[in-house]
């Protein structure tokens, strides 16, 4: 047992900031139920925000996760990061610049994890799905920046796991309304996937 802490977008947060379920309602809650059905002891932090990028984890590292000083650590940042890139701005000069930003964010959100807790962390990928169609543009920045995490991962000695291939195969075979709501957020279907991907990688299940 030990304590855990979740970091990440809309898709950790999973409406925890408008309801009276501090976990939300995807992995997170699922995970916690699953551990607190072994033992009540768990303590399971989510802090995903709606909206959040690379950097406002970095920003708020300290009062969100370091203070706590977790066993367990779980990131899942990013995709906010290429919506941003690709809504915001025109050509892919600019993009590779806010693309770069976000990678020297991540690169500062895990220095920081790493100096600062003794926390088994685990890095999640950023996914997208083609569904609507025109998220398939984003997909070429989403990999570039999946790459990059995996890579930074690997330097930190930090788990990293793959998920953007895994989730649009259980889409294609099931229908992408089966595994997404929108071809950002998750059903709870998609969000099981993600918490038996964490358990596993953590060996808890």
């Amino acid at each position: 047992m030990g304590t855990i802490v979740f970091l990440g977008d809309s898709i950790t947060d999973a409406n925890r900031l408008f309801s009276e379920n501090g976990l939300g309602f995807g992995y997170v809650n699922q995970i916690a139920d699953k551990l607190h059905q072994a033992n009540p002891a768990w303590e399971i932090i989510n802090k995903g925000v709606d909206g959040f990028v690379a950097e406002r984890l970095v920003h708020n590292l300290e009062r969100d996760c370091i203070t706590y000083q977790p066993d367990y650590v779980c990131i899942l940042v990013g995709i906010n990061d290429v919506g941003i890139l690709m809504n915001t701005v025109t050509t892919d000069k600019e993009r590779d610049y806010l693309l770069t930003d976000s990678i020297r964010s991540y690169h500062q959100l895990l220095f920081d994890l790493t100096n600062s807790t003794k926390a088994k962390i685990i890095t999640l990928e950023p996914f997208i799905f083609p569904h609507p169609q025109e998220y398939a543009n984003w997909i070429p920045w989403q990999q570039t920046l999946s790459r990059q995490i995996q890579k930074l991962s690997r330097n930190y000695g930090v788990t990293f796991i793959p998920l953007h291939d895994a989730l649009n195969g259980q889409a294609e075979e099931l229908g992408y309304d089966a595994i997404t709501t929108d071809g950002i957020h998750l059903t709870e279907a998609g969000h099981q996937i993600l918490a038996d991907e964490i358990m596993k990688a953590w060996n808890l299940s």
